[in-house]
């Protein structure tokens, strides 16, 4: 269950503390402002909730099952809006970040940056840490990438999006990016999780290439507990036995999610097919399943890219698929940005 307190005194929240224990109930203390909440997880059916909420400093409890507790509908039946910089992301505005797989160089990340603002994307991704399957391949520029993506994107005027890869770097990433992402490979990293959960940032957290619905929901609760609600969610295909793409790119889960978390949810069509030319399909696919936004790997040169070239659209073709999802966006009651275009949403 989740206990909601305002402003209590320290002796008000020790008593509930104690009287959680005292029922076999493990408390974790969330502060939102002069907000309290404590979210309490056991068997909590042999307790009285009324007694609860008798208890001096307690504003409502709300029962819940699920196993993920402060993302669930239950705690919140509205839809939790994320602001990164002008960006707000759960909103009616279906929000496209875009950009290369990895930053190569100034002049790369410059050239594509450009591009993708001037066909409505509102922000820009790039890879500086870079977890590969192979130790030969590019692991990514490292710092210097985020200084370059920094750079890059305080002159064109876009929030920047990277990669977090271990808790060590989270302070370093948090320095550059207006938002962490945490990749598939490291969705129960919980370590990693723990201390992103301690950053003042925006957080987006892709779906693991195995995991379930509910083992990716538990990874945001993590970060939640950890007082940090400002969370993301990304379905950018899950491993079954299909070879004819690179991952099966599961739509179904975002209405699932939208069910079941409060949360906004974006898609990776470019992982979650592995194929250029599958990406505007699976786009358009997306947005009709109910996305908030997407995120699109785009290259100036993709044959030339250091990292998943094959999955990248070139500029020419992001910005005709920018096009046709606008078009879509207006049928489904959306609103895309047109280039260049600031969101106050």
């Amino acid at each position: 269950m989740i206990i909601l307190m305002n402003a209590p005194t320290g002796e008000q929240l020790n008593r509930l503390l104690e009287k959680l224990q005292q029922h076999g109930l493990a408390a974790q203390i969330l502060q939102q402002g002069e907000n309290t909440i404590v979210s309490a997880a056991g068997d909590a059916h042999h307790c009285h909730i009324d007694l609860y909420e008798r208890m001096t400093g307690v504003d409502r409890v709300i029962p819940i099952l699920t196993p993920f507790k402060l993302v669930s509908r239950e705690f919140c039946p509205q839809n939790t809006k994320v602001q990164v910089g002008n960006v707000v992301f759960g909103g009616e505005s279906v929000q496209i970040i875009a950009g290369p797989c990895a930053v190569e160089s100034y002049e790369q990340l410059y050239e594509t940056a450009v591009s993708v603002k001037k066909s409505g994307a509102v922000m820009l991704r790039g890879g500086t840490y870079k977890p590969r399957t192979s130790p030969y391949s590019f692991q990514g520029l490292e710092k210097e990438g985020l200084e370059i993506l920094q750079a890059v994107g305080q002159s064109v005027g876009l929030p920047v999006v990277s990669e977090v890869t271990d808790p060590r770097t989270v302070g370093i990433v948090a320095q550059y990016a207006d938002m962490l992402q945490i990749g598939a490979r490291n969705m129960q990293n919980f370590a990693l999780l723990k201390e992103i959960a301690t950053i003042n940032k925006p957080v987006l957290l892709k779906r693991g290439n195995s995991a379930t619905i509910e083992e990716w929901l538990m990874a945001a609760e993590y970060i939640a507990v950890g007082g940090n609600l400002q969370i993301v969610l990304c379905e950018r295909g899950i491993r079954t036995f299909e070879p004819s793409t690179r991952n099966t790119l599961d739509l179904n889960a975002v209405p699932v999610v939208k069910q079941l978390c409060h949360l906004p949810v974006i898609v990776d069509p470019s992982h979650g097919t592995g194929h250029w030319k599958l990406v505007g399909p699976m786009s358009k696919a997306a947005l009709a399943a109910g996305a908030d936004g997407l995120i699109i790997e785009v290259h100036p040169h993709p044959d030339e890219a250091l990292s998943d070239g094959a999955q990248s659209l070139t500029p020419v073709n992001f910005a005709q698929l920018m096009t046709e999802l606008r078009a879509l966006a207006d049928v489904l009651g959306r609103s895309m940005l047109m280039g260049g275009e600031t969101d106050h949403e």
